[in-house]
């Protein structure tokens, strides 16, 4: 199991596959880490799906509008196409690679229009460095990353059984 050095700056993801943890860059992208945080805290990600998955590319989950399973606007033919309740983050780029377990902010057209959907690289993806706020990497888990059922959209989607702030979890 991989070490986690600071367990308020992790989070605990299991999904349909199994367990993935992510190492949090609150020094890299603070708004971003602070956002991923306070929605998880909340459970708005419990039950999201991934709704895109490309194989050698990357696993998009996060909508917490569309995407949660159970939610009162759960839509699969929309899921992908909401956030969370609150607004739109600031850009956070840096010169940070998106390689393999990086996990970044989806955002639309705007660099300015993240809010709580977020990707997972299958496989180096450096061409979206510098264009997308990076926040986390997986260091463990990342195997489980690789079985979540691909597809745009995806049918009968893997979800985020629960996600949690490693700080929060009871051992």
């Amino acid at each position: 199991m991989a070490e986690i050095k600071d367990p308020e700056n992790a989070i605990i993801m299991e999904t349909t596959k199994g367990k993935v943890v992510i190492e949090l860059f609150p020094d890299l992208a603070p708004g971003h880490v602070g956002r991923i945080k306070e929605l998880t805290r909340e459970g708005a990600y419990d039950g999201v799906v991934f709704h895109r998955v490309i194989d050698g590319f990357m696993a998009q989950t996060g909508d917490v509008k569309f995407g949660k399973k159970g939610g009162e606007d759960f839509n699969p033919a929309r899921a992908g196409m909401g956030g969370s309740s609150r607004p739109d983050l600031k850009a956070e780029f840096s010169n940070v690679n998106h390689g393999r377990g990086t996990c970044s902010m989806a955002r639309a057209q705007n660099p300015n229009s993240a809010n709580s959907q977020f990707f997972i690289c299958f496989d180096d993806a450096s061409f979206l460095n510098r264009q997308y706020t990076v926040w986390g990497q997986v260091i463990e888990g990342m195997d489980n990353v690789d079985k979540i059922k691909r597809g745009e959209p995806v049918k009968d989607p893997d979800q985020i059984v629960s996600m949690k702030v490693a700080a929060d979890v009871k051992a």
